[in-house]
């Protein structure tokens, strides 16, 4: 029997320094609520962009809009493999994963950024519902990621997190200047 989600933040021993960045950005309550928000309000925010947008980049070198979408789907991947991993027992480290080689070998301006849209929305409505299926003992799991120790309950926070910090990204440096 699934349990409602933790309503409160991890503590710091539950996930790696780094994540702070992201997990501070995850606001109280129902860290499953915020996922499933944070959908509509991406997907509002970025339906609107013109496909000669979405190759915008701010700055020789960064990425496009499209990658950053990308990117997203991505991170929230391999951040849900790993929580859906330690939820169900995994003893195994997980690996890690360099965002730089991984956006190598994507190929993100190649596609539309209605079809990444489309992809970010499958990802996270399925990952809303694989977080809602969890009951309390596999939210306060523990496992290894990318060598260091981190539960299910963080690996929600940082999945929030991370899209939280790339929206802020691209509301800052990518769509509120003309490019």
């Amino acid at each position: 029997m699934s349990a409602p989600a933790p309503a409160t933040k991890p503590e710091a021993n539950e996930y790696a320094h780094h994540y702070e960045k992201y997990v501070s950005l995850v606001p109280d309550g129902d860290v499953v609520e915020t996922l499933a928000r944070q959908l509509e309000d991406t997907l509002a925010l970025l339906g609107g962009v013109t496909e000669d947008r979405a190759g915008f980049r701010y700055e020789a070198g960064k990425w496009s809009v499209r990658e950053v979408v990308g990117h997203i789907i991505d991170a929230e991947r391999i951040f849900a493999y790993r929580a859906l991993a330690i939820a169900r027992g995994e003893r195994q480290p997980l690996p890690g994963m360099d965002q730089d080689e991984y956006m190598a070998g994507a190929h993100f301006d190649a596609r539309t950024l209605a079809d990444l849209l489309d992809e970010f929305a499958h990802v996270r409505r399925a990952n809303v519902l694989m977080f809602r299926a969890l009951d309390a003992e596999a939210w306060a799991r523990r496992g290894t990621a990318s060598d260091n120790e981190v539960t299910v309950r963080a690996l929600a926070h940082i999945i929030a997190g991370h899209e939280a910090h790339h929206v802020g990204i691209l509301r800052e440096r990518y769509l509120s200047v003309k490019g």
